[in-house]
Parts: C-alpha cells; structure tokens; sequence
C-alpha cells in the first residue's frame, strides 16, 4: 500500500506557506500532527472498507467471483484516476484545504451508505431451464445447500470434474447435472444495488478531491531545502500504516461477529473523525492549502456540483461494468478491447495513447538525453503496471481464498483462549491492560509538544475511547468471545499482514539501502524494479508450493499465505518508495506534472486489470459458498502458478536490461 505516498513535494509550483509557529512535534512543525491524524483516520476508512468489500458482494449480494472481483477491481481502479482531477481543481481553484474538507465529506457519506444493504439476496439455482429456491442449514457446525425437487430435499455436492450432484438424506445420489448445466444466481434488492454503487460512486469522488491534497498541505510545511521534509513524509507515511492496520483488524471482526452494516459503520465512522479533524482544527493550519491567488470563490459551488454530478456518472461506469459479457473465443485483440467495458477502453486507451504519445513529443521537443530519460521512466512505468496488478490480488483473489481454502486458525492465540475459560477474570485483565496501553501510548504520541494542559485533555479523551473499547470486548465476551478453543481470523482481516509487515519492514529496509549506498553496491531502481517484479511472482509460487500440505478438507495453512504476504511486502518497499522520486528525476521540467498523471494512471490500469486477473480464478459458488473446495484449490493453485511464474520472468526480463536501461538514465539513481 506505499502507493498511497502521493507525493514528497509541493506540487504544480505549490510554494511553502508561512504558517503560524506553534512548537514542534518530534522535531517538526506542529502542523504535521493534525495532518497525520487526519491521514491515519482516512485511511482507516478506505482500507477497513476494502478489507470486508469484496466478500460483501460475494456472501451478501451473491455476486458471483467474476462480477464481485470486476467490481472490486473497478472501484480501486477509479480511486486511482479521480485524484489526477481532484489535483488539478486544488492547484487552479479551491486550494488544498477546501478541497480535502469537500472530499471528506463525500467519503464519509458513501462510507455511511454501504451500511444499508438490506437482507441478504436470496440463493437459487437454475437446471435445465426450471428454477429451485436454494435453501441454506447449518448442520454440525456446517452450511448445508439445498433445494426441493420431486418433493425430496436434495443437498447440492459440487464434483471433481465440476459437474454437480443432488444427494438425498440417505446420501444416494438422486440426479447428477453435467459441468455447465448447474447455474446458481441469488435474487437481490435493487434498491440496495443502488445504495451500493451509489455509495461507492460518492468514495471515488470524494478520494479525488481528498487524497492528492492533504500530501500537498504537508508539502507546505517545509521551505525550500529544508532536510526534515523527507523524514516528514515519512512519519506521515506511517499514518497510512497505522489506519490500516488498526481498521484491518476491527472492521472484519464487526462484520463477521455482528454484520457488514458494523464492519462498515466502523470505517465510516474512522471518515467521520478524518473529517471533524481537519474541519475543526483550531487554527493550527491556517495559511496552509488555501485559495491559489487569483481564483474566484464564486466557483466553489459550482465545482461542488459538477462533483456531485459525477455521482451518476461514476454509477453508470459500475452498472455497465456489471453489464460485462466476455467475448466469444477468436474474435481477436481488436474484438475483445471493443467488447470491453466502458471503464475497460477508458484505461486502456488513455494508457495506450499517453505513453507512445508523450514519447514521441519528447524525441521531437527534447534533446537526445531528455529523450533517454523519458524513454527510461516509460519503461518502468509499463513493469510497474505488471507489478501492481500481481500485487492487488490481495483484495480480491487472495481474500476470496483465504476464505474458502485457507485454515484461519491463529494457533498461538490457543493457550490464551484456555486461560480465558478457566480464569474468566484474565480477560477483562488482559484487554484492561491492552487498551490502557495503548491509551498512554496514544497520549504520549499525540501529546508530544503540547502544553500540560492539553496533555491532560487528550489524557482524558483517549481513556474515554479506551473505556468505550473495554465495554465493547466485555459486550463480546457476553457472545461468547473468547470461549473458543483457538482464535479464527475472519477472512478479511488477512490483508493486515501486508500493513504489519510494511511497518516493521520500512525502516530495516531505510537502513540497509542507506548502508548499501554508503558502499558503492545499492542496487538501481530499475534492479530493484526487477527484484520487485521477481518478488511478487515468487509469493505466489511460494503459496502455490504450500498448497501441497493442504489437509483433508483443501485447506492451506495460514503461515502459507502469511509468508506470501511477507515476500509481497518485501518486494513492495522494493519499488514503491523509489517510483514517484524516479518520474520527477527523470521526467523533463515541462511536463513533470503530466508524467505524475502518467504514472498513477499506470497504477489505476493496474487496479482494473489485476480485477481481471481474479476473474480468470473464479469459483462456482451456491449461496455464496464454493461446492466442492478441491475443485477450488486446484483452480487458485493454476491461476497463482501461471501468474507466478510470468512475474518471474518478466522480473528477469527486466535483471536482463537493467545495465542499458541504466545508460537511459544517465546518472539518475
């Protein structure tokens, strides 16, 4: 997720505002804290909702794998491409601060309405043209799916070869439907499909207008040659980290444990906060992100609302996704790009144009170095789109196969459960402790720079949150938390591992790039750029070879898919820190702005096309569940495989040119 870091500079000229002293915080402007907080509570929103989405559409709306994947897919995609926009109308119209306060609020909005999804679709199945109403049972502790045919409940078997059985209560096989033959759908709301894409229309709005903006406020902290706005960028940076992390964790638990509307609530509320922050910030940022001189205030609302008309747009771009029929098998490259959704031709043929388009205009408008430079970054703007798409499998495929093929069992988490059940007392110690912990923490961070006064006020606040968090575990432990044998990680709350690993992994990896480069042997980017590509290939390989020790029921250990995330992350402190520094080094001084736009439409290309890639490993589902998990296993198993070994050798395609595309860069490191 480091491609969440817009950006290191003032962008678009922006210059460093003269803001009001007020103290430092670790050694930085004041300001910075509000700034982090108000990241670090955004993030938690998108990242907590991202977490649970995909699942959302697969268990509560009965989306198959295809359409919930292309969504997802659609959505991501366009949270990337509308900050290009949001950029541009901060830079000439609203200025950064009015611009991250509209955002918000949109955000907040559209987080609040994924809340309201009604009842789940209703499961049904269609065989040989007639309809069956699926029914779905718990039986020992297992979801059972069946449907009523000729008077017998009949239980629904997915086979090996992917054809389907209907199996009596006595286990005999009553009628066997061929591969193909067996269609499962659910019958949905659409009202509640509206409040869906609606709400996720006004978060890709909103995330334009907010998420390029607040990098430039911090931006403006810093004058000119000032040595503290790396390191700036780099507390701020961990703002990301840290929303993450925590929404990653809580927000899974509260759909699972209470609903999806709480798993969502949870992030809403995380906007909300984002946005009361920056709202009422006391003065503390006055003089930075304001109004561009010259701009006329009397075109605020009416950007307000061309954004909001944008709502409808943005729908129709989901509705029309959804829409999507794959094209027949010979009718070509050209059949199958026009056959492509509307969203689909928009990122390709933008991407297609812009990267040969600019190329030529730099061999025309440059001279011979200027043209290897841009040469150069085109390069490796093209294997960062590789790199990304592989990468953001994370929230699609991989959740989707955590839930149905991977064991979630955290097992050190066993002997704490035991100690719950024979000592009650020890969980309400253990959590008092935890979240008491986390309260002086909390208070020390925040509260460094400030005056005793204000210390004692965040003191109290945060042991109001704190208290409020202990009455919510003592809430759960009246369901029943805590009475389990060994603690089960919902399906979504793997991604946290990506989060986990890029906090205790960034500042090791700082370090040994530093002392590397101290030596003469640090790597150049486009090495590194290889390493990264090679990397995610071999997370999926390394998945694929654990897939070997999957028990009896085709289940994965969870230690597999953790060191896939562990290789992953590894690989992305390999290519995201040093991307955006590579474009603005390489790129020519008249079109640095363009190549930025160039460079997150990559990433945007990357996001729709890695939803692609999760729809080659769609699963047939009933009810929202697979029917037969070997057949499953071995369909992630092909998929991970293939694009494992295509990361790799793309990876090494790229070890191979790396020496020639290093002459391209003249110097640039």
């Amino acid at each position: 997720m480091a491609q969440d870091n817009l950006t290191t500079a003032p962008i678009n000229g922006a210059q460093p505002a003269t803001g009001p002293a007020s103290g430092e915080w670790f050694g930085h402007p004041a300001q910075l804290k509000r700034l982090f907080t108000t990241e670090m509570w955004e993030r938690f929103g998108y990242y907590g909702m991202r977490a649970i989405l995909t699942l959302y559409l697969a268990k509560h709306f009965l989306f198959n794998d295809a359409t919930s994947t292309g969504i997802y897919g659609g959505f991501t995609a366009l949270v990337y491409l509308t900050p290009l926009i949001g950029g541009l109308i901060a830079d000439r119209y609203l200025g950064s601060k009015r611009s991250v306060k509209f955002g918000a609020i949109m955000m907040a909005i559209g987080y609040f309405m994924l809340c309201f999804g009604g009842e789940a679709a209703k499961p049904y199945a269609v065989i040989e043209g007639q309809r069956y109403e699926v029914t779905v049972a718990e039986v020992a502790g297992k979801e059972v799916r069946s449907l009523e045919m000729s008077g017998q409940r009949l239980e629904i078997i997915g086979n090996d070869d992917k054809s389907v059985s209907l199996k009596a209560a006595d286990g005999a096989e009553a009628k066997r439907v061929a591969p193909g033959g067996f269609e499962s759908d659910g019958e949905r709301s659409p009202f509640h499909i509206g409040i869906l894409l609606i709400g996720l229309s006004l978060v890709t709005v909103g995330n334009g207008f907010f998420k390029p903006n607040i990098s430039t406020i911090v931006g403006t902290l810093y004058a000119d040659g000032d040595r503290r706005r790396d390191s700036g960028f780099t507390i701020f940076y961990m703002g990301i980290n840290l929303g993450s992390l925590i929404s990653q964790f809580f927000c899974p638990i509260l759909a699972e444990a209470v609903g999806w509307w709480a798993g969502f609530g949870l992030a809403a509320l995380g906007m909300t906060f984002s946005w009361v922050l920056f709202q009422f910030d006391g003065g503390r940022l006055d003089g930075y992100g304001e109004r561009p001189a010259g701009a006329d205030p009397r075109k605020d609302w009416l950007i307000y609302g061309a954004a909001v008309i944008c709502v409808p747009l943005f729908f129709f771009l989901f509705t029309n996704l959804m829409a999507y029929v794959p094209p027949e098998a010979g009718e070509g490259l050209v059949g199958y790009f026009f056959g492509l959704p509307i969203m689909g031709k928009m990122m390709f043929g933008t991407f297609l144009i812009a990267v040969p388009g600019i190329l030529i205009w730099a061999l025309t408008a440059g001279n011979r170095v200027e043209f290897q430079m841009m040469l150069a970054a085109m390069v490796l703007i093209v294997f960062n789109t590789v790199f990304w798409t592989l990468f953001e499998q994370a929230g699609s495929s991989l959740t989707l196969f955590a839930e149905r093929n991977t064991m979630l069992e955290v097992g050190w988490t066993r002997p704490l459960f035991a100690m719950f059940r024979e000592m009650p007392a020890s969980y309400y110690l253990f959590f008092a402790l935890l979240l008491g912990g986390l309260g002086w923490a909390l208070t020390w961070f925040f509260g460094n720079g400030e005056t005793p006064e204000t210390k004692r006020k965040m003191a109290m606040a945060f042991g109001l949150v704190m208290l409020a968090g202990f009455g919510g575990m003592a809430y759960a432990r009246s369901l029943g938390f805590g009475n389990d044998p060994v603690y089960v990680m919902p399906a979504g709350q793997t991604q946290i591992f990506n989060a986990l690993f890029i906090v205790t992994l960034a500042p090791l990896f700082s370090v040994m790039w530093n002392a590397m480069a101290r030596r003469g042997v640090e790597p150049s980017i486009p090495v590194k750029f290889a390493i990264a590509l090679m990397g995610v290939g071999g997370g999926f390989l390394l998945l694929v070879w654990g897939a070997q020790f999957a028990d009896a029921q085709f289940k994965v250990g969870l230690m597999w898919l953790a060191g896939l995330y562990l290789i992953h992350s590894m690989a992305e402190l390999c290519i995201s820190p040093v991307g955006l520094s590579m474009i603005t080094k390489l790129s020519m001084a008249r079109i640095v702005g363009m190549m930025m736009g160039v460079w997150f439409l990559s990433i945007a290309v990357a996001q729709y096309v890695a939803g692609m890639v999760a729809q080659v490993a769609s699963v047939e589902t009933v009810g929202g569940q697979v029917t037969n998990l070997k057949v499953s296993l071995d369909t992630y198993v092909g998929v991970f495989t293939t694009i494992g070994w295509v990361s790799v050798g793309i990876g090494a395609v790229l070890l191979v040119i790396a020496v020639p595309l290093k002459k391209l860069m003249h110097g640039v490191t």
